[in-house]
């Protein structure tokens, strides 16, 4: 590594000078799934690892995939080909497989295939748990009814559905048979729904004819009717009867019931060998401005990165659960699906609202299906915390071994609240940090580092991670790009359709560097932490200020629940800062309130950085997984056009920015 830069000084402001609060437990380092591998491959600590895996990635990923056992029906000649640039990687060349036989099929005949490998809660209380083996014979019937309908290799498939079972079976089907998965968010709109559909030019799609959303059935089989005019591959819908009600419309030869189709078909199928570097799916990511991204990833890929993410970060042991609470349109349900039956763990998918019937509702899933591993959005959290620790009182959490949290960076207070009312401040939050065309992780926590709120313990292990100016030097104790400098199996091999569009987001900025589009930062003792989109930069009289940054300090007064900062245009600063505040209840909107906020964000971060206003709303712009949008905030407080709205969960907040007191 070139000479490092460091920039202010250690306390000056959020990130620097938090306090550790929680301390690796060297019996549990011990047993842990990473110290396994290092004792394997004769590595005597975690630091020393870090540095064989970047520095060789072909070892670290052939080991990898030999840790998490995977099988190919025929073997790659070399694991990482760059001669392409690393651009381009290939990996596994050669190699014959289906990530499926590892999910199921090389289970079966084994302990694993007794052990539970799926359980479903819905909104209404219902339960359903499927073991490996009950799993399998689902995807075989699946797989064969997709054949029945002519559908094979290379086949686009969409899925529109809530987190119930059928929505696993039939992703694992599709692999199984050869097709690509095409997931989509359940809450999207026609316009969402169609985009992604035309642009992956689906065959098929599953559905259902509705889901439950707080025990109002809302309809989902009609946005795929209003779709399917301006869809000229789509050949077949396969719908799922969810709430039976209301009735839906028909087209026969095209539309067919799942209970029509699937269950009398044969439970043995036949697993169809791919290339390993063979297209598995396309998941798409909202950009900016223009089209949505479709990612592209292999079988080889997105899977093997999420499993050893699991296994080697999170340390997911075959007797755990995993909770992520996500949906399959966000990468964390793929990540999930695969990664945890790689591993022949347990997985727990919810459809309902995360506080519905009552507040408790998370609290009560991890205690009724003794999860192990809970992943929340620091969003949730802060919407949680209001209510305060009596709906996580009322259950035993005992099970927990951690809380893993991603979506949007953290404010302390937030944070210190789930690890010491949740966690009862001995067990540990690692945070986790990455994206869809990483297929996992960047950044997260480890049983192996100490932990500071909101911090991440560092580079998820073969990672080849920095932070940087904008000349691309390092950079530590200042703010800067979050950079990666190595290739890994799990990253995107594109954009579909796209090649100028994907080397433009990541690698024009830094020839031969990932250029990932977050602030990070590296403190005192080591440790990491993100900061938002560095899109969202706010630039002062030239110094670059991250959104989290002014939120926290806005976050932390006991008024506020969340808030969002933006820069926006100065004819002398540059920039200067607009915050927008969302109140608790019971606390109103003042020119008191606001100046006291105002204040707090200047004594924290200096005279230079005192905002131009803050401005008081009732709810924020957000993805439908519960990230902040800056860019609409901005767009909307500047009366500018708002680009891609296609993520936006609730159109009304934009308004509400607009109109903010």
């Amino acid at each position: 590594m070139s000479e490092v830069e460091t920039g202010r000084g250690a306390g000056d402001t959020f990130p620097f000078g938090q306090p550790i609060v929680w301390r690796p437990d060297p019996a549990l380092a011990a047993a842990s799934n990473l110290a396994a591998f290092m004792a394997r491959h004769a590595i005597p600590d975690y630091d020393s690892l870090q540095r064989r895996a970047v520095a060789e990635p072909a070892w670290f990923w052939a080991a990898v995939l030999e840790d998490l056992g995977i099988e190919f029906f025929q073997p790659y000649t070399t694991v990482l080909d760059l001669s392409a640039g690393i651009e381009f990687p290939r990996w596994c060349v050669d190699g014959v497989m289906n990530i499926v036989h590892n999910c199921l099929d090389k289970w079966q005949g084994t302990p694993t295939e007794q052990r539970i490998a799926l359980r479903w809660e819905s909104e209404e209380g219902t339960t359903v748990a499927l073991t490996y083996g009950e799993l399998h014979a689902a995807v075989g019937r699946c797989a064969n009814a997709l054949r029945e309908l002519g559908l094979g290799p290379g086949d686009a498939v969409g899925f529109y559905m809530p987190m119930i079972p059928d929505l696993a079976i039939a992703i694992l089907a599709t692999a199984k048979i050869g097709g690509v998965i095409l997931p989509l968010f359940s809450g999207y709109g026609h316009s969402a729904v169609l985009a992604r559909l035309a642009d992956g030019q689906a065959k098929a799609v599953f559905t259902v004819d509705g889901q439950w959303r707080r025990g109002q059935a809302v309809a989902m089989k009609p946005v795929v009717d209003q779709c399917a005019a301006d869809l000229p591959d789509l050949r077949h819908v396969i719908v799922v009867r969810r709430t039976g009600e209301p009735p839906i419309a028909w087209e026969v030869g095209r539309d067919h019931w799942w209970d029509d189709l699937v269950p009398r078909q044969s439970p043995q199928a036949a697993t169809a060998p791919t290339g390993a570097d063979d297209l598995l799916m396309l998941i798409y990511t909202s950009g900016t401005t223009g089209k949505p991204k479709g990612a592209v990833h292999t079988h080889c890929g997105f899977p093997i990165k999420a499993a050893q993410d699991m296994r080697h970060a999170m340390d997911l042991k075959p007797q755990d659960t995993l909770y992520w609470m996500t949906d399959m349109g966000w990468m964390m349900g793929p990540w999930e699906l695969f990664g945890v039956l790689l591993n022949g763990a347990t997985m727990l998918f919810y459809d309902g609202g995360p506080d519905y019937p009552d507040v408790d509702r998370v609290w009560s899933l991890v205690a009724r299906h003794r999860v192990t591993h809970l992943g929340v959005s620091p969003t949730l959290i802060r919407s949680l915390k209001r209510m305060g620790a009596e709906p996580v009182r009322r259950h035993d959490l005992s099970s927990l071994r951690m809380v893993c949290s991603t979506g949007s960076p953290w404010d302390p207070e937030s944070w210190r609240w789930l690890f010491d009312t949740v966690l009862e401040g001995r067990k540990p939050i690692l945070n986790y940090s990455g994206g869809t065309e990483i297929s996992g992780g960047i950044l997260a926590g480890s049983l192996f580092h100490p932990l500071k709120p909101c911090a991440f313990g560092g580079p998820v292990v073969g990672m080849d991670v920095d932070v940087v100016d904008e000349t691309g030097k390092p950079l530590r104790g200042a703010v800067g790009e979050l950079v990666i400098r190595g290739p890994w199996i799990g990253m995107t091999r594109g954009f579909w359709r796209d090649r100028a569009r994907y080397l433009e987001t990541y690698w024009r900025r830094l020839p031969g560097v990932w250029v990932h589009g977050d602030f990070a930062a590296v403190d005192e003792d080591g440790l990491w932490y993100i900061l938002g989109r560095s899109d969202d930069t706010i630039k002062v009289a030239g110094k670059r200020l991250g959104p989290a940054e002014v939120e926290a300090i806005l976050n932390a007064h006991p008024a506020v629940t969340e808030s969002a900062a933006i820069g926006v245009p100065h004819p002398i600063k540059d920039q200067e800062v607009v915050a927008f505040c969302v109140l608790k209840p019971g606390y109103g909107a003042s020119e008191e309130l606001r100046q006291a906020l105002v204040e707090r964000v200047t004594d924290e971060l200096g005279k230079p950085l005192r905002p131009r206003e803050v401005r008081f709303v009732r709810a924020l712009p957000k993805t439908r997984n519960a990230k902040v949008m800056h860019r609409i905030i901005r767009a909307a407080y500047l009366d500018q056009p708002l680009g891609d709205l296609s993520s936006l969960e609730d159109p009304a907040t934009v308004d509400a920015i607009r109109h903010a007191q």
